[in-house]
């Protein structure tokens, strides 16, 4: 990595994205042998964690088995998005097979959220009728969903429901055996992987059920602590983890493409959320996320490294938030709607809640 760079002042115009990733390149090399190794540890984890459901017998024992093993769910898809990536190991087909390998615990068809996410999210991120990673709607669109539609969308903004939300709009409409309204293109490879992650399901399922009754235990019991209570607590970390991602009184959406290019978005769509002591590391450093917008073939291990070095060239351009409740419930009141003609955040009456883009200062 060139130490002699000098940081790119905030008036001056941002650079190439070839040129970002040039800085980042030393960081983007690949180890099969570590990537092994933390798949391992997560597997042998979650492993653990559910057997813990079964074998530990405190109720609040099992309940916290569940919630960890749906934490290490994460953990194991965050590897899989890095092989999904190919950004986990030198090698393109052993990528293939780990990341649907590290995808079964949290059923997500490989190649689906191939599509999803690498090719709409990454190449439209924020760029509205593209992307649909939590796109909000404006004030009109929401004045014509139907009442139970408007219900949700309370819900789902209201900060307490991003997992109803991930589990409803992107897992189920979008991943799991998806119809053509939500997935026009018709792959053979698209159905293969929803039928694996149903198989492994059905397997889990029954795994539990059986051992359920070797123990004399309660079978409904044993699956919600053992199944249910790890899969929505995935759902609500990844619905969690991708709206504060992109969610954020400073981040802009656009529903024009021309404007969406003029504004660089694999940096102004992004967001760095910080954590006190070292939690971070504990989801494989996925917070740094605005390096991995910028370069995806950054692996996991090295993401860190490579968002300081983009926040030191890049001085008050990236968008580093400390994470507190308070600040996450605070974004989830101000960014309810978006109006894009006016290029800022509402609430579902239409006040608007955010500055005006390119009079935006720093949120606490």
């Amino acid at each position: 990595m060139n130490d002699n760079l000098q940081p790119i002042p905030l008036e001056q115009p941002l650079p190439h994205r070839k040129t970002l990733r040039q800085w980042l390149l030393p960081l983007s090399q690949r180890s099969t042998l570590r990537a092994l190794v933390l798949l391992l540890i997560d597997t042998a984890l979650f492993t653990a964690l559910i057997t813990g459901t079964v074998v530990v017998e405190s109720v609040w024992g099992k309940l916290l088995c569940g919630l960890a093993a749906g934490f290490v769910i994460g953990r194991m898809f965050i590897i899989g998005h890095d092989a999904c990536h190919q950004s986990l190991t030198p090698h393109r087909g052993l990528n293939k097979w780990l990341g649907r390998f590290a995808f079964l615990t949290s059923l997500t068809p490989y190649s689906l959220w191939d599509t999803g996410h690498n090719v709409v999210h990454h190449g439209y991120t924020n760029l509205k009728g593209v992307d649909f990673v939590w796109t909000p709607l404006t004030a009109q669109e929401f004045a014509d969903l139907s009442a139970g539609q408007r219900f949700l969308q309370y819900l789902y903004r209201s900060g307490w429901a991003p997992g109803l939300y991930y589990m409803i709009e992107i897992w189920w409409k979008r991943e799991f055996f998806p119809n053509k309204e939500h997935m026009p293109t018709r792959r053979p490879i698209f159905f293969k992987d929803s039928l694996l992650v149903t198989v492994f399901g059905a397997v889990w399922v029954g795994v539990m059920a059986y051992a359920a009754v070797a123990t004399g235990q309660s079978v409904a019991l044993t699956l919600l602590w053992g199944v249910l209570v790890p899969f929505f607590f995935w759902n609500s970390m990844i619905g969690f983890v991708v709206y504060v991602h992109h969610t954020h009184v400073r981040v802009s959406w656009h529903n024009d493409k021309r404007a969406w290019t003029q504004a660089q978005p694999f940096v102004s769509t992004t967001v760095h959320l910080t954590f006190p002591m070292r939690i971070g590391a504990l989801v494989h450093h996925i917070m740094e996320h605005t390096a991995h917008h910028v370069d995806m073939s950054i692996p996991l291990y090295r993401l860190k490294k490579a968002q300081s070095k983009l926040e030191e060239m890049l001085p008050g351009r990236i968008i580093v938030q400390p994470f507190s409740w308070r600040w996450y419930f605070s974004t989830a009141k101000a960014c309810k709607l978006y109006d894009f003609s006016r290029e800022c955040w509402t609430d579902f009456q239409g006040h608007m809640t955010s500055p005006v883009r390119g009079n935006l200062t720093p949120h606490a």
